[in-house]
Order: C-alpha cells, then structure tokens, then sequence
C-alpha cells in the first residue's frame, strides 16, 4: 500500500480537526483527581442521549454545544464520563442520560452528530464524537461478554469491568474501508444502496474482516458489491464515525476491470462518471452529493477537483 498526500489537507475531514482537547487517559483510574476535577469551578459538562446533545446559536451567528458548569449539572450516578482537558485547565465531562434536558430560555435544541458535526468549533464536535461515542457502547455493552454477568463502569466512562470473572471490556471500534476508485480513463465508480433514495451516490465502503489487511478488504469489498476487480490502493486519511462505533479508512483506488455486476444485496445501483457527467448529474438533481460530514464527500471532491454541491445534514 502507497500512501496519498492530501493536498487540501489545510481543511481538515469533518469530525478530524485537532479539538485542543487533551484526553489526559492517565486521570481515568484516579479517582481523587476524578472528583477534584469535577468539582472544580470552571468545569464544563454536557448532557447525551440517544447520540444526541443540546446545541445553541450565539448572538454572533455561532452555534455551540450547550455545556454547564458541573455544579448546575443534572444528577447521574455512574454515567459520567471524563473527556479531557483543554490548554487553559478546563476538564470537561460528559453525563449520558435518558433524555436531554429541557431549556428555559427554549432555544436551544437537539441536534445528532450528522448535523452538528457541520457547525459546531472543532472543541465541541472533538468533544461530542468522544461523548456519542461512548454513550453508544456503554448502552449497548452492559453485560460480560465472557460469562453474561451486568458489568460496572470504571476508567471514567472507558472501561466495563466484570465483578464476577474480573474481564475488562474496553470501548468497540470497528475499523471499515471506503474507497473512491477510478479507471484508466480517470473516472469515478460511485454506487447506491438498495436502502438509499433515489439518486444518492457515494464512494463504495465495507468492513475489514478477521485476519485481513485493508488492502485485501479494499479489493474484496469492490468484487463482492459491484463485481469490479481494483489493483493499485492508496492510504488518504481517517475518519471516527460513531454510527455507531466505525473508524472510517479512506482510499484511493484504480479498477483494473470496469465492467459492473451489482450485487443487488448491498448496493442497488453503480455507475462510472466522468467529471464532465458528474457534474452535470449534480445540476440536474440526477445524482445528489453525499453529505459534507462524511469523508465519502472528501474522497470524491479530492478526484472532482473542486468543492461539491452542499447539503446541510442526513
């Protein structure tokens, strides 16, 4: 595998611009630092649920993450989950509950990473993709894996321990290609699910299976769902996508075949464009872009040569 350099590099994948957030995992098992830090005055907290948070716009025509200094926190007895340290001191935390909190002044409102993840500062989205994140394992993995015992939170949020066969379970990470693949002719193979609507197209993608390299998942993933058989790959970046816990490995890749047999289970649809019909199917609504937060939209703007048409959120 050869690796591509990025040449817009400058403006950062969504969900991946440096947050100034310090994760300081060295204070997860102190406990003592724990409870100093959450008591501290100027420590924020916010509230997730359902991979969801409170958003608000500013009077300036920002939006931010509605955050709440811990003593004006709602009560949570073990959901509290320790994200980090910014460079002024401040620790933030996150508080998974039930259901977000009702607001006052009612103008805040909810809002799920494939929205807020375009708005937010690159602190709140860093912080929110840690906190969704971990509110979806932690939901999801409550019981032992090894002996089906109710596991209890240790590490601030990190770690599940077993109190009756002593296993830790740490946070689940799936790693999952998405590959933007060209022909000889410089043109893009995109594809649509058999779930999507009609003319939305994107980058084809899949997961990395038990004992495979990406590469190999790259060139399975593109034989099985569309029949095309690809040579050449190359690294371009990563993207965290909580939905629920995948890191996205983005590529690129060159098809040695080109002739297309979808697999009619996955993806309903694919095509070859050039940028000239690309282009063209953007404008006549043909094809509809991906969603800007997805590292899909980058992969294909990067070939494209020029920013994509934009769409708000999924």
């Amino acid at each position: 595998m050869t690796t591509w350099t990025d040449q817009n590099a400058e403006r950062p994948i969504s969900l991946t611009a440096p947050s100034g957030i310090d994760r300081a995992a060295h204070h997860r098992l102190d406990e003592a630092w724990l409870a100093a830090a959450w008591s501290h005055p100027s420590t924020r907290c916010f509230v997730v649920s359902g991979g969801q948070v409170l958003i608000d716009e500013t009077p300036d025509g920002r939006t931010e993450l509605v955050m709440t200094p811990s003593f004006e926190a709602p009560l949570t007895e073990a959901h509290r989950y320790f994200l980090g340290t910014d460079e002024d001191g401040v620790s933030y935390f996150a508080l998974q509950k039930d259901a977000l909190p009702g607001r006052i002044d009612q103008s805040a409102r909810p809002a799920g990473l494939r929205e807020a993840g375009l708005l937010l500062s690159a602190r709140d989205v860093g912080l929110m993709v840690h906190a969704v994140g971990l509110e979806n394992w932690q939901r999801t993995h409550r019981f032992c894996s090894r002996c089906g015992e109710r596991t209890v939170i240790a590490a601030a949020g990190h770690i599940r321990r077993c109190p009756a066969c002593g296993a830790e379970h740490y946070p689940r990470t799936d790693p999952a290609v998405i590959m933007a693949v060209t022909d000889e002719d410089d043109r893009i193979l995109l594809g649509r699910q058999v779930h999507w609507p009609e003319g939305r197209f994107s980058t084809l993608a899949g997961f990395v299976e038990p004992g495979e390299s990406i590469e190999q998942t790259v060139r399975r993933e593109c034989f099985e769902e569309v029949g095309v058989t690809v040579g050449r790959v190359e690294y371009v970046a990563s993207q965290p996508w909580p939905f629920p816990s995948s890191l996205m490995l983005g590529f690129v890749a060159r098809a040695t075949s080109t002739d297309i047999d979808v697999d009619g289970d996955e993806i309903h649809e694919a095509r070859w464009f050039s940028r000239d019909e690309l282009g063209a199917a953007f404008e006549s609504g043909e094809v509809l872009p991906p969603y800007g937060i997805s590292i899909a939209a980058r992969l294909i703007e990067l070939w494209y040569g020029k920013p994509l048409p934009t769409r708000t959120f999924i």
